[in-house]
C-alpha cells in the first residue's frame, strides 16, 4: 500500500523551479491538498506576485475534529520541507524566496526553518526574503526558542496577529498554552520581528483566513515580500 503521506510530499519535492523569486506557501490545519492548491493560487493571485509559487501541502487529515492527528503530521513533515527548502536555497539561478505559512504551517515552517538554518546559516538567509506567519498556531514559547537559534531571520519574519481570531481562541484551549497569532504585539516586537494587528480587518465569524480575504492584510504581506528583496 502507498503511504498516502509521502505522495503528497514528493509532488512537491519533485517539481522544476526555475530562476527567479519564489513564493513558497505553506497551508494550515484541516486543509485538502485541493482547497491548499486553490489556497495557494488565490494567495499569488491577490498579492500579484510577480515569480513562481510553489505549495508545500503536508499530510492534513481534512476532518475538523482531528485537530491533534494533524499536528503530528505537521510535525512528521518537518525534514521533508526542509529537503524542500534546500532545493530551493540550491536551485541555480535561485532569486529570494518568500514563504506564507497559514495557523498550524507556522509551526511546521519554524521548526523547518531551524534545522535548515543549522545546516545553512548565512547561505539561507541570504535566500530568504519574507516569511510571514499568517495566525500563527505556534506555541509562544517553542517560537521564542527556535528563534534563539535562527536569529538573522528574525528581521524578515512579519507576523499577523488578532484578538478575534475565533479558531486560535479554541486551539489555545486544546494545546494549554497561548499561540503566537493572538500574542501582544509589543511582546513579538520585542524579538526584533514586524508585527501586524489584523484585529479590526475581518467582520466574518472565525477571522482565520484573513491573508486570503482581506486585501488589507494582502497588502501587508505584499509590502513585507518587497521589503525583502533589499
Amino acid at each position: 500500500m502507498v503511504d498516502w503521506r509521502i505522495s503528497k510530499v514528493k509532488i512537491v519535492q519533485n517539481l522544476s523551479i526555475g530562476d527567479g523569486d519564489v513564493l513558497l506557501y505553506v497551508h494550515g490545519f484541516n486543509q485538502s491538498f485541493e482547497t491548499a492548491t486553490l489556497d495557494a493560487a488565490r494567495l499569488a493571485d491577490g498579492l500579484r506576485f510577480d515569480g513562481q509559487t510553489v505549495l508545500f501541502s503536508w499530510p492534513s487529515h481534512n476532518k475538523l475534529f482531528d485537530y491533534m492527528a494533524d499536528r503530528e503530521s505537521a510535525t512528521w513533515s518537518r525534514d521533508a520541507l526542509e529537503t524542500t527548502l534546500e532545493s530551493l536555497v540550491m536551485r541555480p539561478g535561485s532569486g529570494r524566496i518568500n514563504i506564507v505559512a497559514h495557523s498550524m504551517g507556522a509551526m511546521l515552517v519554524i521548526e523547518s526553518l531551524r534545522q535548515a538554518y543549522a545546516k545553512h546559516a548565512d547561505q539561507l538567509a541570504n535566500r530568504i526574503g519574507a516569511i510571514v506567519l499568517a495566525a500563527p498556531d505556534l506555541d509562544v514559547d517553542v517560537f521564542s526558542s527556535s528563534l534563539a537559534k535562527m536569529r538573522p531571520l528574525a528581521g524578515r519574519i512579519t507576523v499577523l496577529t488578532s484578538n478575534n481570531d475565533r479558531a486560535l481562541a479554541v486551539v489555545t484551549s486544546l494545546s494549554g498554552g497561548p499561540r503566537v497569532g493572538t500574542v501582544q504585539k509589543a511582546k513579538l516586537q520585542a524579538q526584533g520581528l514586524k508585527v501586524v494587528d489584523t484585529s479590526g480587518s475581518g467582520w466574518g465569524i472565525i477571522n482565520h483566513d484573513l491573508f486570503l480575504s482581506n486585501s488589507g492584510v494582502q497588502n501587508v504581506i505584499a509590502s513585507a515580500i518587497e521589503a525583502g528583496k533589499s
